[in-house]
């Protein structure tokens, strides 16, 4: 640019000297000539120089909204690796609460099928003891009528406790059926029983 001032003050020192002569006249119109054109050029010079600034400047902003547009999706993938790690555990959640629910179904079904059996099994216990508890309670009853033996029901397993209501004294019972045959002990308590009515 500081070339072309230079050619343009050359060229009007130039004009000054020839003004004189008609040669002085035609060179005078060539140097305006080309003095416009260096306006000319000039002008275009400028031009271009504001242009390129101006795709300079567009250059940086589209080179920030690339980076821009980088760390969007850089960030984005993130967090796309983020909510598939998060969507892989809710489904591996997913799969072992339908298992433990699949489990539980059966577990269900099956204590359905064992509560329809009880219920099936207590409507035959109870058509049975209608029928033998009546008789029972008699027979015991009667037993303790004969013997006169009161049972001590809260002893340990494998203890005979009890106390005889004999005619004139009440003596206690108290046999290991451990220790003793069933025989002795059925023998021992028939002993008691008084034979007089």
């Amino acid at each position: 640019m500081a070339a072309f001032r230079d050619m343009e003050e050359v060229s009007q020192g130039l004009l000054s000297l020839l003004g004189a002569n008609r040669a002085e006249a035609q060179q005078r119109r060539l140097l305006r000539r080309h003095e416009q054109v260096v306006e000319r050029l000039l002008e275009t010079q400028d031009g271009a120089e504001q242009r390129l600034r101006e795709v300079l400047t567009a250059e940086k902003e589209v080179a920030q909204s690339l980076l821009n547009a980088k760390e969007q999706a850089h960030q984005g993938g993130a967090e796309l690796q983020q909510l598939e790690a998060e969507l892989q555990r809710a489904s591996e959640e997913d799969a072992r609460l339908k298992a433990s629910l699949l489990q539980l179904s059966r577990e269900l079904e099956e204590l359905k099928e064992i509560e329809t059996d009880l219920e099936r099994q207590e409507r035959e216990v109870d058509e049975d003891t209608t029928v033998t508890i009546p008789s029972a309670v008699y027979v015991a009853q009667l037993y303790r009528r004969i013997s006169k033996i009161e049972w001590d029901y809260e002893c340990e397993p494998g203890t005979i406790k009890g106390i005889h209501h004999g005619p004139s004294v009440a003596q206690p019972i108290h046999l290991d059926s451990t220790q003793l045959s069933k025989k002795f002990i059925s023998d021992y308590l028939w002993s008691l029983v008084d034979t007089e009515w």
